[in-house]
């Protein structure tokens, strides 16, 4: 860690029941007494955050409860490591700037350990007593069944509406913000899916619980990068130094974008934008990429790309973002494919990847290659989302 690092914190709804944890929170204060000023009331405990761009809708102006701990960020030399004592905890998640490469590394720790649960403690409790809210306002398989599986395999509860956009108030106009306020009263935790960019962050603003973002329109979708990186790790067994193909809708496509984000955390990657031209990658996402001082580049030439990559990372075009410019979606379709042709010049130990659902980009019998990695990448969502329930609701 580097000196004279901002060493931040941000408050956590008090969890009485959770005894480990309030005993990790005393074992920490002990040993770093020097660096907070603790409210009288020891009932609650704090959410040890370590990036301040992850808390940056708490200073926004959040109502917390009243049985909250609220510790100052000070300035220190030598800042501890984000898992000293097994205390770090972890905010709403909203996007994937939240997470520095330490707590990439320590969220994947606890993955590895939600895979072993899954596979040899069926009966797990780690969640029992615990209800997750899902409102999703758009369709979803994968995020939310792989969510409400995630819980459920932990021991917790699911409430759940498929369409909220449809069959919930917001169909008679109430606002994101009342439905979230009603929907913390009945719940622990929030999973949402919105229609509109930016509305994860509405929600963590206006919610005293934690907030995941399932996807906010054609903005982020923060643990769909998780388990992105997370399966080039499986798969590949590093993230430096690797060269990643972003394939097809990349003006829309949220999945990417978060993608981006991480990968930018690691040394040495580059990133290939492949993409129709009404559909190219945003500007926003290549200025950071800049910034960070990763290498990217654009190209029309799949073929050529894919024979450098360890990483083909296909997506499909969105039809549902482009509204009723048909002409402009049926432009962009089916330009570049993912087949048997791509495979044969495709390294061997490459992996072709999709967020999924998958139209006709990449051909059906690509899926009995073994670098066919998509049905294991959308496995390891489970996984990444046990990790984070787990962490959201009772810590490291």
């Amino acid at each position: 860690m580097a000196s004279s690092s901002l060493f931040s914190t941000c408050p956590l709804q008090g969890l009485v029941s959770a005894s480990k944890t309030m005993k990790c929170y005393r074992d920490f204060l002990t040993n770093y007494s020097g660096l907070f000023k603790q409210s009288s009331d020891t009932r609650s405990h704090s959410r040890v955050l370590f990036n301040v761009k992850s808390i940056s809708w708490e200073q926004r102006g959040r109502l917390l409860p009243r049985n909250r701990v609220q510790c100052q960020a000070l300035d220190v030399d030598n800042k501890p490591s984000i898992l000293v004592g097994n205390k770090f905890q972890l905010d709403d998640v909203i996007e994937a700037q939240q997470f520095d490469r330490d707590i990439l590394t320590a969220i994947f720790e606890v993955t590895c350990e939600m895979e072993k649960v899954e596979k040899n403690s069926p009966g797990s409790q780690i969640l029992k007593g615990f209800l997750m809210a899902t409102l999703f306002y758009e369709p979803s398989t994968r995020t939310r069944l792989s969510f409400e599986s995630a819980m459920k395999r932990l021991g917790g509860e699911v409430l759940t509406t498929e369409n909220a956009r449809e069959f919930s108030s917001a169909a008679k106009g109430e606002t994101l913000e009342d439905t979230i306020r009603t929907v913390e009263g009945y719940s622990d935790i929030i999973v949402m899916r919105h229609f509109e960019s930016g509305a994860a962050r509405r929600a963590a603003a206006t919610a005293s619980i934690p907030v995941i973002n399932a996807g906010d329109g054609p903005g982020q979708h923060p643990t769909q990068a998780l388990l992105d990186v997370y399966t080039i790790e499986r798969e590949i067994g590093k993230l430096d130094g690797i060269k990643v193909g972003l394939v097809g809708d990349l003006a829309n496509g949220r999945t990417v974008r978060s993608l981006a984000y991480l990968l930018s955390k690691y040394e040495d990657v580059k990133i290939y934008f492949v993409s129709p031209e009404v559909v190219k990658m945003k500007d926003d996402i290549k200025d950071f990429l800049t910034s960070k001082g990763v290498k990217w580049e654009e190209s029309d030439d799949l073929m050529e790309v894919a024979s450098k990559c360890d990483v083909v990372y296909q997506t499909r075009i969105q039809r549902e973002r482009f509204g009723e410019r048909t002409d402009l979606y049926e432009e962009a379709r089916g330009k570049y494919i993912v087949d048997g042709a791509v495979l044969g010049v495709m390294q061997k130990h490459a992996v072709v990847m999709h967020p999924l659902p998958r139209l006709d980009e990449i051909t059906v019998d690509v899926d009995a290659d073994p670098r066919a990695a998509y049905f294991r990448q959308a496995k390891n969502g489970l996984y990444i989302r046990m990790a984070l329930l787990k962490l959201l609701l009772v810590g490291w």
